[in-house]
């Protein structure tokens, strides 16, 4: 079975994507440090799209989020862009964000141990954002629809080491991004072979992988570290920095 249709980590990450500090640590030990951990470790989804993209020609036309989840990062596009489209793997998660962007309150459980969902909480778009530009639609990203067209703006956070063939994507961005259009990639290298054959894992670092696959059709503009934190339960946490880069479309 995937485990991204699994309702636990569906949970999780409707919590990762739409909780608040608050509600991320309550009821664990870290509540009592929460100081320890900035601001940013719990903005991930909203830093992939506002602290990467230059916001510089917006409103933008389109905007792709691929490996969306349960849709933060969609919405937040949105803010700056006049349609956006969402494509995950996951029908769990794209249904979610669908009902998300029907404007529903999605109740879901935050686990105290890791057999007990016992705190009810509830997710909704974000205020500011425009629901009504935002479509989701399950779909792989190693064999998108070939009618998507083109986009000013394409987001993928946390997708790349989770793709068996990972150069198959990479290999259709050239197609997606319009001349000049930016390209954000977020990725913690979490290489791991139930995910993605050795073959077909970077031969060194992440970051070379993806200059050796894009320099000829993108130039890169900024490289930069996103930490984000993860609650399973109020015992375990994943604390992770993302590498962000942006890339340029010649």
């Amino acid at each position: 079975m995937n485990p991204y249709e699994q309702d636990r980590l569906l949970d999780t990450y409707l919590l990762f994507h739409y909780g608040s500090r608050g509600e991320i640590l309550a009821g664990s030990a870290l509540e009592a440090a929460g100081a320890a951990f900035a601001d940013e470790f719990f903005r991930f989804p909203v830093a992939t799209v506002a602290e990467m993209f230059d916001p510089a020609g917006a409103p933008f036309e389109r905007a792709l989020d691929i490996g969306c989840a349960v849709g933060r990062s969609a919405f937040e596009l949105s803010k700056q862009t006049r349609e956006v489209i969402g494509i995950d793997f996951s029908r769990a998660f794209i249904g979610a964000a669908q009902r998300l962007a029907r404007g529903e309150i999605l109740r879901y459980r935050r686990c105290s141990e890791a057999h007990l969902g016992d705190d009810e909480l509830a997710a909704s778009a974000p205020a500011d954002s425009q629901p009504d530009r935002v479509a989701f639609e399950t779909g792989d990203a190693m064999d998108l629809r070939p009618d998507l067209g083109v986009f000013d703006l394409v987001h993928a956070a946390n997708l790349l080491c989770r793709l068996p063939e990972p150069r198959r994507f990479l290999n259709r961005l050239p197609a997606l991004v319009k001349p000049g259009g930016q390209l954000v990639f977020a990725t913690p290298a979490t290489w791991l072979d139930e995910f993605t054959p050795p073959e077909n894992q970077p031969g060194g670092l992440t970051l070379d992988f993806l200059r050796e696959t894009l320099d000829a059709s993108f130039a890169l503009r900024r490289v930069t570290e996103l930490p984000f934190l993860i609650r399973e339960h109020a015992r375990k946490f994943q604390v992770s920095t993302s590498q962000a880069s942006v890339w340029v479309r010649r």
